[in-house]
């Protein structure tokens, strides 16, 4: 008999911590491959048992970031052989964490193209137009956070520039403007409409 799914998922949370999993060397270094998946520091991901196999990706499953495609395939994997686990392992997560990064990529491309976001747009072309898997995890991971900087502290300037804002709003501005990203976004998408006067 089969242990279940939620079963697996449980003993899998249990034994976080003895595991050790690391995550896909791709993930972290672009020069990487996939292949160094293990369970514990010292096992490759073709030397792990089917236990073993089961927890790593019912690991990769448990992790809220995991998109419709890795979930999608982590799923296929589960259902299948040793050798699809294994295999699912091996290429088919940085196969399917691209497929989930390439849509991610388009669905900011298609906000910024409503907001007019011009370092954004810019910074998505040039990633799609290099369509390696490193080019779309560096892009979500900082270059999209970078570019957005850029599109708000143009915004910001802009509010500046009009002569016709508040001296709060003025200051307020002032203020930020040489903030950081998170700083930025903030002041664009709420801290100017929190400004009295």
């Amino acid at each position: 008999m089969r242990p279940s799914r939620a079963a697996l998922l449980v003993a899998a949370t249990a034994l976080t911590p003895a595991l050790l999993f690391t995550t896909p060397a791709f993930a972290t270094d672009s020069t990487a491959t996939p292949t160094t998946v293990t369970a514990t520091s010292e096992t490759p991901v073709d030397e792990m048992s089917e236990e073993d196999l089961r927890i790593a990706i019912l690991r990769i499953l448990a992790d809220e970031a995991s998109g419709k495609a890795v979930v999608r395939e982590a799923n296929k994997a589960l259902d299948g052989t040793v050798e699809d686990m294994r295999t699912f392992l091996m290429t088919g997560y940085r196969i399917a964490q691209t497929e989930d990064d390439r849509v991610a990529v388009f669905r900011t491309l298609f906000l910024a193209t409503e907001n007019g976001d011009k370092a954004v747009i810019r910074e998505v072309n040039k990633t799609l137009n290099d369509g390696s898997p490193e080019a779309l995890r560096t892009f979500l991971e900082t270059g999209y956070r970078l570019a957005q900087a850029e599109d708000d502290r143009v915004a910001i300037f802009r509010i500046l520039a009009d002569p016709t804002i508040s001296d709060a709003l003025r200051a307020a501005a002032e203020e930020v403007i040489d903030g950081t990203p998170e700083e930025l976004r903030y002041f664009r998408e709420v801290g100017q409409y929190e400004v009295d006067g």
